[in-house]
């Protein structure tokens, strides 16, 4: 498991954790096919999109509202256009002010392995406003659910693996387990899912967003990227510059940052989120540091037990302590789980918590999320830093975070040990001249994609590209929580009103 929120090491937060596939959607085959005599632009250049009404998930959406889906085929290997391709399940609701449509605005809510079929139903509330004058497009990235989604491992050998695999090892025994877990993982990827894995990386998502738009029929392309969405985000302004439309990068992946930059950033990240929850809740944020530090290493030596005959170890133990800081609506969940687990000495609350994050349902099913953010990133990063680089790593991570350090640490190793498909770059291209202003949104209290990481995103697309927001608060994504965020982006989205660069949200 990975902390999710960037390609490479990340987390969309506990509220975007999604289902595999959109029941009722006709998301179109998971495999590749042929479609040799393709015209020379690609399967896209002459098919119209078939939009049939679908099914959007149960509770998604408010009553009457009308949800479309469409495949749309695109090229496996985007250097062979007339090889074999794959469908890439879209979903769509029009506009609600018909005469007043300024196009489509597409979504990616980060991961990766975000299912935009799923999400954007579910969401959709939140993009009211916009919604009156753009159609809403959302879409499942190539290697994610109903776009041929990688698959890796069954429900028991996950369950074995979240049981078993400490992802903190303290004993060669258990480094070597943990190294072991992570080949087999990509071994089982491979076995399951080989033909699409040297393709899911994030250039070739991007390069099927333009095939996106195009189909849509949009000159250019109205984008919202939230936290993995960002890097989404700014590859396309890299690869795609003159058909930037109005773009929005909020909860932005540092993109200088390469895999145990990420993971700096993210023990950064993380214990500052920690810090401000024991702020809010009067206490001292060294000692309360130390106390969880003290209740992990208890746990890692003797798992707490809970009603379900599970245990709490301790690596299920920082994955219930990481989701609820995504969001402050979180903490007092956190608090409670935390005064279980110390006071009651059961891990039943913080289970629960992982379990929510691990996409684990009452019925001990997984998602396949992790699958497809595991095969997207180690498509995306050329390193593979071994085990004895991750333990060396873990003097500095421990000052920077004794609670998530060191996990993360040994992150940079565990995540694609043995993968078998090389990556593709250090760190993501983002440079942009020429591109329209793009605006860029982050959060002083973000703790999986901290606020720094927007600076740098403003400043790799460009003098006069990049727009930077700052919004003065906690968790992960602004808008919608910030008025003051989210009215600015209202009116960049729906009136063409660029903030001036440096704006600050508090």
């Amino acid at each position: 498991m990975r902390v999710r929120g960037r390609a490479g090491a990340a987390l969309t937060g506990a509220a975007l954790l999604v289902t595999a596939v959109l029941s009722g959607c006709d998301a179109g085959p998971a495999a590749p096919r042929s479609s040799k005599g393709a015209s020379p632009g690609g399967p896209t250049a002459s098919r119209p999109l078939d939009w049939t009404r679908c099914d959007a998930p149960e509770g998604g959406t408010e009553p009457g509202t009308s949800w479309r889906c469409a495949t749309l085929d695109v090229p496996l290997d985007h250097a062979d256009p007339q090889g074999e391709t794959i469908g890439i399940a879209l979903i769509r609701r029009a506009a609600t002010q018909k005469s007043q449509r300024l196009g489509s605005m597409l979504f990616n809510f980060g991961g990766p392995g975000g299912s935009g079929v799923d999400i954007l139903p579910r969401a959709a509330s939140s993009y009211r406003e916009l919604n009156t004058r753009y159609d809403l497009v959302g879409f499942d990235p190539r290697g994610v659910a109903a776009s041929a989604g990688v698959r890796c491992r069954g429900d028991k050998e996950q369950e074995k693996a979240y049981r078993e695999i400490d992802m903190t090892p303290d004993t060669p025994a258990e480094e070597a387990a943990f190294v072991a877990d992570g080949t087999a993982f990509g071994a089982g990827c491979e076995r399951h899912s080989g033909a699409v894995l040297p393709h899911v990386g994030t250039a070739d998502a991007a390069r099927d967003m333009d095939a996106i738009r195009r189909a849509l029929g949009d000159g250019k392309l109205s984008y919202f990227g939230i936290s993995y969405g960002t890097e989404l985000g700014g590859t396309y302004a890299h690869l795609f510059p003159e058909t930037v439309g109005r773009m929005v990068l909020d909860a932005v992946v540092d993109p200088t940052a390469d895999t145990v930059g990420h993971a700096r950033n993210q023990a950064t990240g993380f214990q500052r989120a920690l810090e401000n929850y024991l702020r809010d809740r009067g206490q001292d944020p060294a000692a309360g540091t130390r106390r969880i530090a003290e209740l992990l290493e208890r746990i890692d030596g003797d798992p707490l037990p809970t009603a379900s005959g599970r245990e709490l170890n301790e690596s299920l133990a920082v994955t219930g302590i990481v989701n609820p800081l995504y969001s402050p609506s979180g903490w007092p969940s956190l608090t409670a789980a935390l005064d279980e687990a110390e006071n009651s000495g059961r891990g039943d609350r913080l289970l629960r918590l992982a379990d929510s994050y691990n996409n684990r349902d009452g019925n001990g099913h997984y998602g396949t999320q992790s699958h497809s953010q595991r095969a997207i990133s180690c498509a995306d990063a050329k390193a593979r830093p071994t085990a004895a680089e991750a333990r060396a790593l873990l003097p500095e991570f421990r000052r920077l975070s004794p609670v998530f350090g060191p996990f993360l640490a040994w992150d940079t190793a565990g995540w694609c040990a043995g993968w078998p498909v090389e990556g593709e770059r250090d760190t993501p291209e983002a440079s942009a001249p020429g591109a329209a202003p793009v605006l860029v949104i982050g959060t002083t209290g973000d703790p999986a994609t901290p606020y720094e990481g927007a600076r740098r995103m403003a400043d790799e697309l460009g003098e006069g590209v990049g727009v930077m927001l700052t919004n003065r608060g906690e968790g992960h994504g602004s808008y919608g929580e910030s008025a003051c965020v989210t009215s600015l982006v209202d009116a960049y989205f729906l009136r063409g009103e660029v903030p001036a660069d440096g704006r600050t949200c508090s």
